[in-house]
């Protein structure tokens, strides 16, 4: 069992910078821990975060508490490494989800057209933002039709000046 519902940590090597690939860590690949439920079940807030394990950690187990307490709590993406959540959200993918969520197109390829893009480079996109569980497809006829299950999606990259205990070596 994941340590909290609606919570994914990446590696802190898992971009590939130079290749500008993104990869996932591969045991979250296998978890596919939201497929058992359906998009209108899913929380309402999506939020990708850049904070290291131990304050991930720390904010995964006050959304498990909210949880068991019956409140909603967002789903979580958190990337150790900003170049991570850099390489994940460039500004052609923002203005895909953006797209998406102001109006669900009706295939890939509408999609395409209404961002003036190549329907392989919008497909490629897409098949990332899947990746990650941030978009979602359904079949319709022979088209598959992209959308976000999450009303909001918010972005948080966290830096902090180092704690001056941090730099003491031990004894």
């Amino acid at each position: 069992m994941s340590e909290e519902p609606n919570s994914n940590t990446r590696d802190e090597n898992s971009t590939d910078t130079d290749q500008g690939e993104i990869m996932i860590d591969e045991a979250e690949a296998e978890a596919d821990f939201l497929d058992d439920r359906e998009p209108e079940d899913y929380p309402s807030v999506l939020r990708i975060t850049s904070e290291s394990e131990e304050t991930h950690r720390q904010n995964a187990l006050d959304r498990l508490d909210r949880w068991e307490a019956g409140e909603e709590v967002p789903h979580v993406i958190n990337f150790q490494n900003p170049s991570d959540l850099r390489a994940l959200l460039t500004d052609r993918r923002v203005e895909l989800l953006r797209s998406i969520m102001r109006e669900r197109p009706d295939s890939i390829r509408q999609l395409a057209e209404r961002l003036v893009r190549d329907v392989k480079t919008v497909h490629d996109d897409l098949q990332v933002l899947a990746d990650y569980d941030i978009v979602h497809f359904e079949q319709a006829g022979r088209a598959k039709r992209p959308f976000v299950p999450y009303d909001t999606i918010e972005v948080s990259l966290q830096i902090t000046t180092p704690n001056s205990a941090d730099d003491i070596a031990p004894a």
